[in-house]
């Protein structure tokens, strides 16, 4: 599989204007698969972090316990290549449709929503593992 760069993405300016962010200068952005529609994370964002997204064509986030923006997969290397861009009918949250490299979970899943409710009421994986978090991530 070929790897595909990220390129800027074109229109903040024209996004810009219509962006309403909440009372902390945030704004929610549901991160989605290109390919497969699965949902893969909830991240926020701030306005410097759209900008840098868009500029450079990967995902930033704004990372609300450290208080600081950062590129979505700058510790791990499974960035996010944003490929499409949509807007909610009021300005408040953003879709970002990605290719994502490897996982976009940092517990080791594609998604970060690889939990769900079994039949017996039980909360269980839905998904294996991509990578090991201990081998990724360490202090």
């Amino acid at each position: 599989m070929t790897r595909q760069r990220a390129k800027a993405i074109k229109g903040y300016a024209a996004l810009a204007p219509l962006l309403r962010f909440n009372e902390q200068g945030l704004m929610p952005a549901v991160i989605q698969d290109r390919k497969t529609k699965r949902v893969l994370t909830l991240c926020y964002l701030n306005a410097e972090a759209i900008k840098r997204s868009l500029a450079e064509g990967t995902v930033y986030i704004f990372r609300r316990s450290q208080q600081r923006l950062m590129l979505k997969g700058e510790t791990s290397g499974h960035i996010q290549v944003i490929r499409r861009v949509e807007l909610d009918c009021e300005g408040k949250s953003l879709l970002l449709q990605v290719d994502q490299r490897v996982a976009g979970c940092h517990a080791g899943y594609l998604s970060c929503y690889y939990r769900g409710l079994n039949r017996a009421g039980a909360l269980a994986p839905g998904e294996r593992r991509v990578f090991d978090p201990a081998k990724v991530y360490t202090a």
